[in-house]
């Protein structure tokens, strides 16, 4: 097997601040269901990245079942 030089572009854009945004108009048009799930997976990456494990809870909680 060749050894394979993998090379990556950088790719840079300069953009004003005031020209529109493709990407607020992509997600707003997006049902909320579709913006929801991908807000949670973005979260749960943030999490795992900062903290290394899954969000747990912080204490012990007991269910009571009310008569």
């Amino acid at each position: 097997m060749k050894n394979q030089q993998r090379s990556v572009q950088k790719v840079v854009r300069i953009r004003s601040l005031y020209a529109p945004k493709e990407d607020a108009d992509w997600w707003r048009s997006q049902p909320y269901t579709a913006r929801l799930a991908a807000l949670e997976k973005i979260r749960q990456e943030v999490h795992r990245w900062k903290y290394g494990t899954q969000p747990r809870f912080q204490k012990v909680y007991r269910i009571v079942k009310l008569k």
